[in-house]
């Protein structure tokens, strides 16, 4: 379901999943954090970034989900990310 989620509202976009689902050490309230790629790294326009966050928290995925854009990110926080992260979805 997050995949369709994520190719209708982002199709040309590659999304990394990171954080302490990844790692092993979430808990039951831990969310799922999403990094969204756009082609050439330039920023989502808010207006998309707002329609794929209503449509997550309009589905039925039993958790939450963050979802940043890549490009609003500091530099230090894409080092972060970047240590320990899974391709989720690839650009379509």
């Amino acid at each position: 379901m997050l995949e369709d989620i994520l190719r209708a509202h982002m199709p040309e976009v590659e999304v990394w999943a990171y954080g302490s689902r990844l790692s092993g050490q979430s808990h039951d309230g831990s969310d799922l954090d999403l990094v969204l790629r756009s082609p050439e790294l330039t920023q989502i326009p808010v207006s998309r970034l707002a329609d794929l966050e209503e449509a997550l928290r309009e589905s039925t995925i039993p958790f939450l989900i963050e979802a940043r854009d890549w490009a609003r990110l500091p530099a230090s926080f894409h080092r972060e990310i970047a240590r320990d992260y899974v391709v989720l979805v690839g650009p379509t």
